[in-house]
């Protein structure tokens, strides 16, 4: 989440005019996250998230979000709910941007997961795959592996100016990864979250209360989803791999669905590809954020950090399967 376009009073007013909401009683923009605007609205009728889709935004993939959201919420995952407006429609414009309202989600993003919290996490994340099981739209990974080498056209230039050396340390990661194919590995697809850091996670408590943010959400292997979430949720802030967190969120995920033999197997170049995606949009925000956006671009150096365990990691049992 983050700020990039400002929403006068006026045109809030009008925009909740077409609600059956209420009033505003308190607007406040957001600042965590790199992607959309978004902000914290409180009406005289509850609470809710107003966001306003921006960057790497596809207006033709909105659908997709809002529709997702909707029938996870059906199926009682925890998950923000579009709200829809008079006309029966959540998808509208403010402010020249497409944008939604969803409800509020009650709960608290840890700042540093513990390890009951990493388990309770890989039960959601798998609970997550098995409510979207049967949802029949279906949308492609845009920074799935295929577009890591473009990305790194865009980045590239930047990369020898955080560390020497590390353009041909990525150029390798890259070639290792296309060789892998994981484009073609025949691994269990479904509906994934692919952005499941503890940002856009709620807990009370060690309970995990419900995700958010689903504007990277997509069809893919559902074992990527899982590598995503072991970067973003078992490395320390000084970038060493927690192995019992990850334990902890393998054997919370396998409690709800047992990882397939070739999912495990590929687990170690999963974890490395999500850390290269990361690694490079990482890269691309840190270059190429406006200096006036309310936003906190995330040092893509994290990621270097993740690099160096995952080249070293050969199975699954090295991240605690």
């Amino acid at each position: 989440m983050a700020v990039y376009t400002t929403v006068s009073d006026d045109a809030l007013n009008a925009f909740l005019s077409e609600y059956d909401i209420g009033q505003a009683v308190a607007f406040k923009g957001i600042a965590e996250g790199v992607e959309n605007s978004n902000y914290y609205l409180e009406t005289t009728e509850g609470r809710f998230i107003l966001t306003l889709f921006e960057k790497r935004a596809d207006p033709k993939d909105l659908p997709y979000f809002i529709g997702l959201k909707q029938y996870l919420a059906e199926q009682g995952f925890p998950c923000p709910r579009p709200v829809k407006a008079k006309d029966g429609l959540a998808l509208r414009r403010l402010a020249d941007r497409p944008a939604v309202i969803v409800s509020f989600l009650t709960g608290l993003s840890p700042k540093r997961p513990n390890p009951q919290q990493c388990k309770a996490m890989g039960i959601g994340l798998a609970q997550l795959h098995k409510a979207a099981e049967h949802f029949d739209m279906t949308r492609e990974n845009a920074l799935g592996p295929s577009s890591w080498p473009e990305l790194w056209r865009e980045c590239s230039a930047s990369a020898e100016a955080l560390q020497p050396g590390l353009s041909s340390l990525i150029e390798d990661d890259l070639r290792t990864l296309e060789q892998a194919g994981l484009d073609e590995a025949n691994l269990p697809r479904g509906t994934i979250h692919a952005d499941l850091f503890p940002d856009n996670a709620f807990f009370l408590g060690n309970t995990f209360a419900g995700a958010i943010d689903f504007y990277f959400a997509c069809t893919d292997a559902l074992a990527y989803d899982l590598a995503v979430c072991l970067n973003a949720w078992a490395f320390e802030t000084s970038g060493e791999y927690n192995y019992s967190k990850g334990a902890n969120l393998i054997a919370g995920y396998e409690s709800v669905r047992k990882l397939e033999p070739t999912e495990l197997e590929l687990l170690p170049l999963l974890a490395r590809g999500a850390a290269i995606r990361f690694f490079l949009t990482r890269l691309i925000d840190w270059t190429d954020t406006p200096a006036d956006a309310l936003v906190k671009p995330h040092d893509p150096m994290d990621y270097v950090q993740r690099l160096i365990f995952h080249r070293s990691a050969r199975r699954a049992e090295d991240y605690g399967a």
